[in-house]
């Protein structure tokens, strides 16, 4: 048997390095110092868990890929990496997909890997545990065509019992895994929207378009997996301050399964090595009826967001 594409292979090893940073997540509030620093202002957050999953999840990609350019949020000191934080494993059940015809002959210097180690910082460090996500995606030619969101706290409510954390996968052409797929109830607008980064303008967008109801959490990978569990039926930030490691990932599984992510104006996002990090034109996205979402964004919102 031939060995698996290089695609896939990223896709599996990203896999497993998610699952080991919901466990570095879990083990730094367990010790209860989570050793938190702000970046720019008391929203905008950095913690141990952070600081960790970057370091584990960027340098065990880096040993298997060397050749990848690896992005990730938080800009650290390049230090040695201590080998308890690399994972070296692979999860054998992705490495048995086959990889999209249009993919098999990707090269390393051409994926660029985008990583959020802790989406929903601000969250985190208020025990909304649910809202926490670690985000790894994958790029080729500037486009998000596989990612891997991992949930460390999924079930954390459920009980003693219940299986804590999970971790959800797709690729473009294959689809997406971990989850179960569904659609938002027919003919209602749900909208989901950021939780600590609201503003006149977010609020205004939102408004216009008239919706049943209003979810406001933390993270982007969180609102997106709110999407195609059907819990919302548009993710709506009509704001700066979402950056491409943000939504890599997520766009990625969102497209996998028929959704659409776009910036308010209708463009899609770059994800090359140089372009900007930051999502200055917001996020629309819908796993369903994207057009309805889109064709009713004020033109007021839209001249206020420059891409």
């Amino acid at each position: 048997m031939a060995s698996p594409a290089l695609l896939m292979r990223v896709v599996a090893s990203a896999y497993s390095a998610a699952e080991k940073a919901a466990t570095i997540v879990r083990n730094v509030m367990a010790t209860g110092d989570l050793g938190v620093v702000e970046k720019t202002g008391a929203n905008d957050l950095q913690t141990k868990a952070d600081r960790l999953v970057q370091m584990s999840i960027c340098a065990s990609l880096a040993q298997k890929f060397p050749k990848v350019t690896i992005i990730g949020e938080e800009e650290l000191p390049s230090d040695e990496v201590t080998e308890e934080l690399i994972e070296h494993g692979h999860c054998e059940e992705i490495l048995k997909k086959t990889c999209p015809a249009q993919y098999t002959g990707i090269k390393e210097e051409e994926l660029v890997i985008w990583v959020d180690p802790l989406d929903g910082t601000k969250e985190y460090t208020e025990g909304l545990l649910d809202h926490v996500t670690v985000l790894i995606g994958i790029a080729y030619g500037g486009k998000a065509i596989a990612g891997v969101i991992n949930q460390p706290y999924y079930n954390y409510e459920a009980g003693p019992d219940a299986v804590l954390g999970r971790t959800i996968w797709g690729v473009l052409g294959i689809g997406a895994f971990g989850f179960q797929l569904t659609e938002a109830p027919a003919g209602k607008h749900i909208i989901i929207t950021t939780r600590s980064h609201s503003s006149a303008l977010v609020n205004e967008c939102i408004s216009a378009l008239n919706p049943d109801s209003v979810i406001r959490v933390g993270g982007a990978g969180n609102k997106v997996i709110q999407l195609i569990e059907g819990n919302a039926s548009a993710y709506i930030f009509a704001s700066p301050g979402c950056k491409k490691w943000d939504t890599c990932a997520p766009e990625a599984i969102l497209h996998a399964v028929g959704g659409k992510i776009t910036d308010i104006h209708g463009n899609p996002f770059q994800y090359n090595k140089e372009v900007k990090h930051m999502n200055s034109a917001g996020v629309l996205a819908a796993l369903r009826n994207y057009d309805y979402y889109a064709s009713r964004i004020p033109n007021t919102v839209k001249q206020s967001l420059v891409p």
